[in-house]
């Protein structure tokens, strides 16, 4: 049976008043009575429930944490990076992963709202962010991750995609390719379009360059392997002689599906350049380029930002970084 405040108030002869200073103001009640309640508090097992007493502040310790897909090393590293910082403030992050699904997002949204957390990060799905506004009207602070918010709208910190993607395919550009091909999607993922908005921007400045699109269902190895296979299967006339790859884990699946094909060589047949430069990037059978993002840093930023809340919305946008590796070498 739970032991309540109550049942420790009758164990010590106190009011519930005072065993709640006890347990928050301590140094309102005289040590005598201290030590009675706390000794009350031992003998019956009391627990105290902390959850409802800051629920009946109108806030919790926790912070609710909305990323596109747990599986991807880079948003467990954004979760780490958050999960620290938010250790310094006393607060616990509630991590959930919307797989990149509109229906599950908004579930997390109104669970998160209905615990009262105390502020939420989201890497958002869509354009449509009424849902956000409707949260931070209700007096939840809100912070965008991975994904820059327009001026004066919400707080966010991200990287600057746009660059990432014009990085990636000017380093395959100077390296003498020409033929590119861009592997990722959804294209209605912002991040996805921006990066491409970035290569096509590359392409642009190279005459003679041209750049070929192959939409994929998702950011996972599997769909990565997939696309592998029908550049794999192409004349080489008709294949590209370089990729583009919107994440590290199309990056892995392409690697796997162009080297276990057995006809072609990385980088001397087709180079390879993925984005966010998660540990694998470097441990693959070709160790590949990629683009690097402060996984961590954009966590504890975030944060740092929710707490803070400052009156004005602020943007954080951090510049991406080539990282070179044997996959675009000469």
């Amino acid at each position: 049976m739970t032991v309540s405040v109550r049942d420790v108030a009758a164990a010590a002869s106190v009011s519930v008043g005072t065993v709640s200073n006890v347990l928050n103001h301590p140094d309102r009640v005289a040590p005598a009575t201290v030590e009675r309640v706390l000794s009350a508090i031992e003998r019956l097992g009391f627990v105290r429930n902390d959850a409802a007493r800051q629920l009946r502040a109108g806030r919790s310790r926790s912070i609710g944490l909305v990323v596109l897909d747990v599986r991807n090393p880079f948003f467990t590293d954004v979760a780490r990076g958050a999960e620290d910082r938010a250790a310094e403030e006393g607060l616990t992050v509630l991590l959930g992963d919307s797989g990149a699904n509109g229906t599950r997002e908004a579930a997390y949204l109104d669970l998160f709202e209905e615990q009262r957390v105390h502020g939420l990060l989201i890497t958002p799905l869509g354009e449509d962010l009424a849902r956000l506004e409707r949260l931070r009207r209700g007096g939840t602070p809100v912070v965008l991750v991975d994904r820059q918010a327009p001026p004066g709208d919400f707080s966010s910190v991200a990287v600057d995609d746009v660059a990432g993607g014009f990085l990636a395919v000017r380093h395959l550009l100077d390296r003498g390719r020409r033929r590119i091909a861009f592997v990722g999607g959804p294209l209605g993922i912002r991040q996805v379009s921006d990066r491409l908005e970035g290569a096509r921007r590359a392409v642009a400045e190279v005459p003679g360059a041209a750049i070929e699109v192959f939409p994929t269902g998702g950011l996972t190895v599997p769909e990565g392997r997939t696309a592998g296979e029908i550049l794999q299967a192409r004349t080489p006339v008709e294949r590209p002689d370089a990729v583009f790859a919107a994440n590290d884990l199309l990056a892995m699946g392409l690697l796997q599906a162009l080297i276990l094909g057995g006809e072609l060589r990385v980088p001397e047949d087709m180079a390879l350049v993925g984005y966010d430069d998660i540990d694998f990037a470097a441990t693959a059978i070709v160790p590949f380029s990629s683009i690097r993002q402060p996984a961590a840093l954009i966590g504890r930023t975030a944060v740092d930002l929710l707490v803070r809340e400052a009156s004005e919305p602020r943007q954080v946008v951090f510049r991406p970084e080539l990282v070179e590796r044997a996959s675009t070498r000469a």
